[in-house]
């Protein structure tokens, strides 16, 4: 059974940094795609980066030049380093490998 857990979130004040980590647990044969969502309160879930299989990187408009997407299949590992926070970066932030795997979710809490 394939497990994806993340972790780094918590509460950090606008303009502070996080580094998000996903890693999974359990056999996977290969990963393409690695990718990170959030979902603030009352809104639905949008994609923040993505990696794709041929390691083409994406960012939602919202968090271009902020947030940087980072993966190492060997390890089945992906990384989301998130600077100058702002609090409409609060949410919930789930990882997912090839859109099939998915983490339970973390909080990420920007306020002073």
């Amino acid at each position: 059974q394939v497990q994806l857990v993340e972790s780094g979130g918590g509460l950090v004040q606008p303009g502070g940094s996080l580094r998000l980590s996903c890693a999974a647990s359990g056999s996977i044969f290969s990963i393409y795609a690695m990718g990170w969502s959030r979902q603030a309160p009352g809104k639905q879930r949008e994609l923040v980066a993505a990696i794709t299989g041929g390691n083409t990187i994406n960012y939602a408009n919202s968090v271009k030049g902020r947030f940087t997407i980072s993966g190492d299949r060997a390890k089945n590992t992906v990384y989301l380093q998130m600077n100058s926070l702002k609090p409409d970066d609060t949410g919930v932030y789930y990882c997912d490998f090839d859109g099939v795997w998915w983490g339970q979710g973390i909080q990420v809490t920007v306020s002073s």
